[in-house]
């Protein structure tokens, strides 16, 4: 089975309600009319496997599995059959992807001619590719050279050069076997074996300690230097950072390691590559439990640059999201042992794949926001620009604080406001303190005209019976004077930290735009952005702060959908604004975006975000609503269908 047939076969394993021959085509980067003909082929496969394909009409194509053993049975080959069956690209992702493998493999000249003959496309159509191929290349500082009779090859520094390599030829998340594999590129297991056990033994030896991800990475790193030095392409001596690690502990395990790798392998690593090899192993020490518990101070447990980098990123996540984990002791330990190996990597430009990225973006949007800014302290503190794979790891130390701080919080305490007199508000008082007993912590009762003098330092939010327009600092939640069934459900899903309608708090029609015609990400940003009607917010400010996070990390996520919004705040007041496209357009070189969700959170805000970052990750998880929304016309229906996808 191909790998557009298998796409679509995930997509309606994965999809609740039919899926358009529309919406598959977009994921697929195919028109319908091609999308239609996947549908029948895929479908006479699925016959003898348990499974069909049926066409629902007016609604799309819906899996229907008689025989749910045999088909699960079929999915175990299908889905994930061997990985060294060659491949016939389909998309210009995968044809890109393809030409870049076979140039890094040949480490020399390929003629287009005979790269289009072997994917079945026309010269026309790979000069084209050949255009996303530079631009994938560009972000490892390597170019392509044309030599007119011989074809083209990739130029550019040898370290650059692996990790492309380690990128594209590596498959991501590769198996506990060791085996670094992408149908292109294949170690036999027994040195794959060998080096893993090898890095393994020389850590226990000298009682360090690494992640498993970074023991992943030191093996990645070493089985292409394997493969280089066999290949004639050892690293550059100029290169080498040999003199000031030389004398480290962490170069004389890398040291036994390149060692044994030589004698086993049949293979000579210069000088230069050993050094390379302590880069990975250099910084990456951790504390023990019993350290960290015996030594309160933390900052006698980290370098003081880095324990000056921890504490400017935590004051700029406070300044910016308010998240309350400026003082969380494990965050700034783990930061600290995370940054410390990641300023040695920085310094000498190794990057590190991170293959939770995907999954970390989408599920943790607010920790890797908080991530982003992060990013920034690091940018100014070290005159180093990190990528999102990076980002990504420091969204988990960021989330796993956040989901901490959750833990910590005891009831939230309100104060309920009102103006029908004491017997009302005793009233609102003991049906609230029976319903909500052990969740809620009510602190008093006080009429509108006392509320100005009133201490709202150690209230959480606001229960009153009339509206109250000024802006407290602290959430306000409006019932009516006999408490009825509705405004416990109100109180009940704000206590759970779930706003009772994130669609009505910050969609307004105004700001939705359907079925928009535009060909480039800038087109439907600007447009965006001059259509929201606010005094307060200047436009080009705003524009250009959304251009700075888009270059920090893109926030297409996947699933046709892109979340931009503004590096900082920029508005008074938290808002969103969509607009759906009639064709998908390039977001990245990666991927394209049908549906656009345009994020501006207000200035100092105090509101808990998160709800609205569990609305938003809904969309993506959900592509059978999706392709619904981006069909509709109708505001009134689009913000009905939205509202609906927030209650599910």
């Amino acid at each position: 089975m191909d790998r557009r047939l298998r796409s679509i076969l995930k997509e309606l394993i994965q999809a609740k309600k039919a899926l358009t021959s529309k919406f598959i085509a977009n994921i697929n980067q195919v028109t319908p009319r091609t999308t239609q003909e996947d549908i029948k082929k895929l479908n006479q496969q699925l016959l003898s496997h348990g499974a069909s394909i049926q066409s629902i009409k007016g609604r799309g194509y819906h899996l229907h599995i008689e025989d749910e053993q045999l088909f699960r049975h079929f999915l175990t080959t299908a889905l994930y059959e061997n990985k060294d069956q060659k491949q016939i690209p389909n998309t210009p992702d995968q044809r890109v992807r393809y030409i870049i493998q076979k140039l890094l493999l040949t480490m020399d000249y390929l003629k287009l001619e005979d790269l289009a003959d072997e994917m079945y496309i026309s010269k026309a159509t790979i000069q084209n590719d050949m255009k996303l191929v530079r631009e994938h290349l560009s972000n490892f500082y390597l170019d392509i050279r044309v030599k007119p009779n011989y074809g083209i090859r990739i130029i550019g520094e040898e370290m650059k050069i692996r990790f492309c390599m380690a990128e594209y030829l590596i498959q991501r998340g590769s198996d506990s076997n060791g085996n670094i594999y992408d149908g292109f590129i294949r170690l036999p297991k027994e040195q794959t074996d060998f080096i893993k056990q090898t890095i393994i033994a020389h850590l226990e030896k000298q009682h360090m300690t690494l992640s498993d991800i970074a023991i992943q990475n030191l093996f990645i790193h070493i089985a292409i230097a394997v493969l280089r030095i066999q290949n004639g392409h050892p690293v550059d001596n100029d290169a080498n950072p040999k003199q000031e690690i030389t004398h480290t502990k962490e170069y004389k395990v890398a040291e036994k390691i390149v060692g044994d790798t030589e004698q086993e392998l049949g293979v000579i690593f210069p000088p230069t590559e050993t050094s390379y090899v302590a880069l990975h192993l250099l910084g990456t020490k951790i504390l023990t439990t019993a350290d960290i518990e015996k030594n309160q101070d933390i900052e006698s447990l980290l370098d003081p640059a880095i324990y000056e980098l921890v504490i400017a990123i935590l004051d700029r996540i406070e300044l910016e999201m308010h998240l309350n984990i400026r003082h969380d002791r494990d965050l700034m330990i783990n930061l600290g042992l995370h940054l410390k190996p990641a300023m040695n990597r920085y310094k000498y430009g190794m990057n590190i794949r991170n293959p939770m990225l995907e999954s970390i973006k989408k599920n943790y949007q607010l920790a890797f926001q908080a991530a982003v800014h992060a990013g920034v302290v690091i940018e100014k503190y070290t005159e180093v620009t990190i990528d999102e794979n990076e980002i990504a790891y420091l969204a988990l130390h960021i989330g796993a604080a956040m989901e901490r701080q959750k833990l910590k919080q005891g009831p939230k305490r309100c104060l309920i406001v009102c103006a029908s007199g004491m017997g009302t508000s005793q009233l609102i008082y003991y049906r609230l303190k029976t319903k909500f007993n052990g969740k809620m912590d009510i602190a008093g009762t006080t009429e509108y005209y006392r509320l100005s003098t009133y201490p709202l330092d150690d209230i959480d939010f606001i229960i009153t019976t009339i509206p109250i327009h000024e802006d407290l600092g602290i959430p306000v939640v409006e019932v009516n004077a006999i408490i009825s069934k509705d405004d416990l459900q109100h109180i009940s899903s704000y206590i759970a930290g779930t706003p009772s309608n994130v669609i009505r708090d910050f969609l307004q029609e105004d700001y939705l735009f359907l079925n928009q015609s535009f060909h480039a990400k800038e087109d439907v940003l600007a447009f965006m952005v001059s259509e929201i009607e606010s005094d307060d917010l200047k436009r080009a400010r705003f524009l250009e702060s959304i251009y700075e996070r888009e270059k920090i990390a893109p926030t297409a996520f996947g699933n046709l959908v892109a979340i931009p919004h503004p590096l900082t705040p920029q508005s008074q007041q938290t808002f969103i604004s969509i607009a759906t496209l009639t064709e998908p357009i390039p977001w990245t070189t990666e991927r394209t975006v049908q549906f656009v969700l345009l994020l501006s959170v207000k200035k100092n805000s105090v509101e808990d975000l998160q709800p609205l970052y569990e609305m938003i990750s809904k969309l993506i998880e959900h592509p059978e609503s999706l392709q619904k929304l981006m069909q509709m016309t109708d505001k009134a229906s689009f913000m009905s269908m939205m509202e609906t996808l927030e209650r599910l």
